[in-house]
């Protein structure tokens, strides 16, 4: 499961595109549909982990892609900072587990 700029995590919302590489002047990669995002896994020299505010901001997106009330947002992001402190867990790990606890708690 890969987790997009825009919040969302992609979920066979793709669309094949070939983009220029180091490797290759046309190296086949996805895109994700929603929000036209092309990944670039050979080059791509963003960190696997982000900054808290970073993760925030990520958080925020992703809690507003859900529609999710001021108070599942709230305990959303005291779960995805809780997390955060834990260790080194990827974003991606972080958000989901974070959702899953807070949709969890709510039920």
């Amino acid at each position: 499961m890969i987790l997009c700029e825009c919040g969302e995590f992609i979920e066979g919302n793709t669309f094949k595109e070939y983009i220029k590489t180091s490797i290759n002047p046309s190296t086949p990669t996805i895109g994700h549909s929603a929000c036209g995002l092309i990944f670039d896994f050979i080059d791509d020299t963003k960190r696997s982990y982000s900054s808290r505010k970073e993760l925030k901001e990520l958080a925020m997106r992703f809690a507003g892609k859900r529609q999710m009330t001021p108070d599942m947002t709230a305990l959303f992001l005291l779960e995805v900072e809780r997390l955060k402190s834990a260790g080194k867990f990827s974003d991606r790990d972080i958000l989901a587990a974070a959702a899953h606890r807070v949709i969890m708690h709510r039920k």
